[in-house]
């Protein structure tokens, strides 16, 4: 497709294949009359809890081809301008295929992995300190903290936001001569970044390091702002402008995860991408996850008024693959304009939010058993377990199977009553008690099982949903790989900045921002 093409085409509800497919969805019974369970890379997807049937099999089909989504899809994964709106591709997934070793992303990957293998070689550096926001933060905060238990023997800090207690805390108790410092940035211009390095670089100053720009690499795609800023092009590692910060991980960002937990990590998440992305690529759309995945979530959003997804991952090693998909998911669909530039009429994007098990259910699961909104809810768990206990495990599955469970089947008012009057009730209490014992049921929820945590599996995982997510983007007409959200307070916090520290700037805001701002130029 051209990209004159991608700006012609009609927002979603004035295609009769979306009125087919939300006809499809709102007459079927909440949850598969079948089971529902998909294999791939490791990993088991159960979608009974979804609705599905033969018409929207059927009505899946009519709307993927009305909106071209075969050209799309070859598009994205072979390196074309899949991203419109800046006008170039989200070639992210080349970065985790097997490349001849003359291509540039070969020799870059090359580079990163001998460094690592140096500096193990070399017993160099008992600590990192990884210095990064967003997209160059949760990745390596999820792959130090899903494999941090095999016993690497460094200590991996991260300081990412601008509160100064982020960067305090994360140096304190470092020895600065035995610090590696990573700073990831794709531009090199993020605000929160630099100032964070510049502390940074002064504690190894005051330490009397001789040159410590020896002991700093600068992982971006902008190079020359690192070398400008002191880095020399050999501790610099490059990625390209076309791999959005969010899906950076597959990157030379890596480094800062592949010195915590080692070099094999980082090829092991690759290699499970890899398969997921073939998987998307070839299987045929009433077996493609990713699809079938992306669909569901269309319906819950966009048709049965499920405003968010809730992940309930059921293993403490993966606590943070919830803000990684969480930015994945609303930084890529948290969009009101169409590609084609007019406004978008239909819920797009939910809200992603969440917790690991079984701490949620005694946090905000009375809300998802029995608030009149309610959520959608993928739960995610391992059938297999790293740890000496095994009865913490199988009380860890059953947890997460029953309350799935109680999302899908509910319990009726004469169920209740009927327990209560068992329970030795009197007939009016148990009339009264039995209505706040009710569940709605028929809640969506997908059950993604891996058959245990390695990089392998995670790898696979992440890319699903990432596939998930440009599915929908396409369903939705919105551009996936662009974040124009976050720019104007950028430019806003600038303006205070400039007002705080030059008194005789002045810049238009309203009363309350005025009010604070002349409150902060009098301390």
């Amino acid at each position: 497709m051209k990209p004159s093409e991608f700006l012609s085409e009609p927002l979603l509800q004035d295609l009769p294949a979306w009125q087919h497919y939300s006809d499809a969805i709102i007459q079927a019974r909440p949850t598969s009359s079948e089971l529902r369970v998909f294999s791939t890379a490791g990993l088991y997807v159960d979608m009974t809890g979804q609705r599905y049937n033969s018409t929207i099999s059927k009505a899946i089909k009519e709307l993927l081809k009305a909106r071209n989504f075969d050209q799309k899809r070859d598009i994205l994964l072979n390196g074309g301008m899949a991203n419109i709106t800046e006008k170039r591709a989200a070639w992210h997934t080349a970065l985790r295929k097997h490349m001849p070793p003359t291509t540039e992303i070969a020799k870059e990957r090359s580079r990163a992995i001998d460094f690592v293998f140096r500096a193990d070689s070399e017993r160099k550096w008992r600590s990192i300190l990884h210095i990064g926001i967003g997209g160059s933060d949760w990745g390596v905060r999820l792959l130090t903290s899903a494999f941090g238990y095999t016993g690497k023997w460094r200590d991996i800090r991260i300081a990412s936001n601008i509160d100064g207690h982020s960067i305090e805390g994360a140096l304190s108790g470092l020895n600065p001569h035995e610090t590696l410092i990573v700073i990831a940035t794709k531009s090199f211009k993020t605000s929160e970044t630099l100032e964070n390095a510049q502390r940074a670089l002064e504690w190894l100053k005051q330490a009397g390091i001789e040159n410590p720009y020896n002991q700093i690499i600068g992982i971006t795609a902008n190079p020359q702002a690192a070398e400008q800023w002191g880095l020399s092009p050999s501790n610099i590692f490059h990625f390209w402008e076309w791999v959005g910060g969010r899906f950076s991980i597959w990157s030379s960002l890596g480094i800062s995860a592949a010195l915590s937990v080692g070099n094999e990590i980082i090829g092991g998440i690759q290699n499970g991408a890899a398969v997921m992305d073939q998987h998307f690529a070839t299987a045929d759309i009433d077996e493609n996850i990713p699809i079938q995945m992306a669909m569901a979530g269309i319906a819950n959003r966009s048709l049965l008024g499920f405003s968010s997804l809730n992940l309930s991952v059921y293993d403490a090693r993966l606590n943070n693959l919830i803000p990684y998909i969480q930015q994945l998911e609303m930084e890529s669909l948290g969009k009101s304009t169409a590609i084609n530039g007019q406004k978008v009429t239909i819920p797009t994007g939910p809200t992603v939010w969440g917790m690991t098990g079984t701490d949620g259910q005694h946090t905000f699961y009375q809300w998802l058993h029995q608030s009149i909104d309610g959520a959608a809810v993928d739960f995610i768990a391992c059938l297999q377990a790293d740890h000496r206990w095994p009865k913490h495990h199988e009380q860890l599955l059953a947890n997460c199977l029953a309350q799935r469970e109680a999302l899908m089947q509910g319990k009726s008012f004469e169920q209740s009553y009927q327990e209560c009057l068992e329970a030795g009730m009197p007939q009016e209490e148990a009339q009264y008690l039995a209505k706040h014992r009710t569940y709605t049921g028929g809640r969506p929820s997908n059950l993604i099982l891996l058959e245990t945590l390695n990089p392998f599996t995670l790898g696979a995982l992440l890319a699903l949903y990432e596939h998930k997510v440009f599915v929908q983007s396409v369903i939705w007409g919105i551009n996936p790989f662009d974040q124009w959200g976050v720019e104007f307070g950028k430019v806003l916090a600038s303006h205070i900045m400039d007002e705080i520290h030059h008194p005789d700037t002045h810049h238009p805001h309203d009363i309350s921002t005025q009010h604070w701002i002349d409150y902060l130029k009098k301390q």
